[in-house]
């Protein structure tokens, strides 16, 4: 069975739902050897690109300088799935759920002191959006002491695999088993996939495709 096109994320407004939950980006750039370097960033997506904050000099900074064509990846693990779901002999039925976005781009260093602020406010109302603080503004001698790095997206592609290419029977008794072994994760997990968890075991409640 072909699950490429299956796997796809068609909607860029979940796309987005994933890029604002999700914490932790990588991003890769080519250092003046040729070799990728990729580094795990914070980061926020605002108006359709990317930001991150850094320190005003390092490697990837004089990387994008040199060549402004960057990856940027975010994935989630949600679920692994022990091959016994399917034969308690054959190992190589072991399969994972989960999310992922990869986008090709390019990158720049912001100069400009009102998208400086403004993407670190989004930053900040990501990372602590219980408040708490004094919204940073252009006047503010903070911005001279960080750099803002943007990627646009020149291609934004995701994948995943919450158990929507499974006959709904299928899927519903993957999600039984992932209940039953109640990993860390499952009671996300099953959220993530539709499910909810009622006094009388699960129930579907949103369409798993994406």
């Amino acid at each position: 069975m072909q699950l490429t096109g299956i796997l796809q994320i068609k909607s860029y407004d979940k796309i987005k739902e994933f890029l604002h939950q999700e914490h932790v980006g990588r991003i890769s750039s080519i250092d003046e050897h040729g070799y990728p370097q990729i580094i795990p960033m914070n980061f926020v997506f605002l108006d359709d690109a990317v930001y991150m904050h850094s320190h005003v000099r390092g490697e990837k900074l004089d990387n994008i300088k040199r060549n402004d064509k960057v990856g940027f990846e975010v994935d989630r693990e949600l679920e692994f799935l022990p091959s016994y779901f399917e034969d308690p002999k054959n190992a190589s039925l072991a399969d994972t759920l989960y999310v992922s976005i990869v986008i090709k781009g390019t990158a720049s260093i912001v100069t400009d002191r009102e998208e400086k602020t403004m993407a670190l406010n989004g930053l900040m109302k990501k990372y602590q959006p219980e408040g708490m603080y004094d919204p940073i503004e252009q006047s503010m001698r903070v911005l001279d002491g960080v750099a803002i790095i943007k990627i646009v997206p020149k291609t934004l592609q995701g994948k995943y695999k919450i158990g929507q290419h499974m006959h709904p029977a299928d899927r519903m008794e993957l999600a039984k088993k992932i209940l039953e072994r109640n990993s860390p994760t499952a009671k996300e997990t099953l959220k993530v996939m539709g499910f909810e968890i009622t006094d009388n075991g699960l129930k579907m409640v949103r369409d798993p495709v994406w």
